[in-house]
């Protein structure tokens, strides 16, 4: 049987580390939670799900949604620090972000500065040696970036880092389930495009004579009709 004084001090300790979990949730950035579909993403942005860009359809729909808080065109420098936000969609679920911050209102600002803001949130950071991939699954080339610090637990990964073609930093948020799967899917849709490339190009050359081969009855039918020796 529990003693009652056991029962308080387990109770008291619960209690003090309700607001360290709470710190330290991973699962969202922002309110966008990861998982969520993408029409409620589309929605909180002020978006329509239609503007994402679909990437792969095959083994898994992959798709991108590109939000920008400020609008295109802002230059406010008391405005919202975050340019933009590349949302990652596997078969619907939100299973990845890339935060990209603006470099003019982060100019100045020391990695220490932006990590102290973070960990307010999110609790103590590791400083791992590690690499990401910030770029898009639609590039050619990869852009790899060095972490900075990394908030993670089992489920979810923070990874701050500076773009390597700037001095502006980013965020790489993730879900380690979700991108595990649509990393998977999107090795096997390059494999499959590349076996399939060849048929895809015959397919292309026959469509196009078929083309050229109507486009060439329709004239001739009109200057038949209109020919006089």
């Amino acid at each position: 049987m529990i003693s009652t004084r056991s029962f308080v001090i387990s109770i008291s300790l619960a209690v003090l580390s309700m607001p360290l979990i709470y710190a330290q949730d991973l699962s969202s950035y922002r309110g966008f939670q990861l998982g969520m579909e993408l029409p409620a993403v589309a929605k909180q942005a002020d978006m329509q799900p239609s503007e994402a860009k679909v990437l792969h359809q095959r083994p898994a729909v992959i798709q991108e949604l590109e939000w920008r808080p400020q609008g295109f065109y802002s230059s406010s420098a008391q405005g919202d620090p975050v340019k933009k936000v590349l949302f990652g969609f596997y078969n619907g679920e939100l299973y990845r972000m890339v935060v990209s911050y603006d470099q003019q209102r982060t100019e100045g600002l020391t990695d220490a500065d932006i990590i102290d803001s973070i960990a307010a949130k999110y609790g103590t950071p590791t400083a791992p040696v590690a690499k990401i991939i910030s770029s898009s699954p639609s590039q050619v080339y990869s852009d790899s970036e060095n972490v900075i610090a990394r908030w993670e637990d089992s489920q979810y990964s923070f990874n701050l880092f500076r773009f390597s073609y700037g001095t502006a930093p980013g965020m790489l948020v993730f879900s380690k389930r979700l991108d595990a799967l649509a990393q998977a899917a999107i090795v096997e849709a390059a494999r499959l495009d590349d076996q399939e490339a060849p048929q895809r190009e015959i397919d292309r050359l026959k469509k196009q004579d078929e083309e050229k081969n109507a486009a060439g009855l329709k004239v001739r039918s009109v200057n038949i009709a209109n020919f006089r020796p």
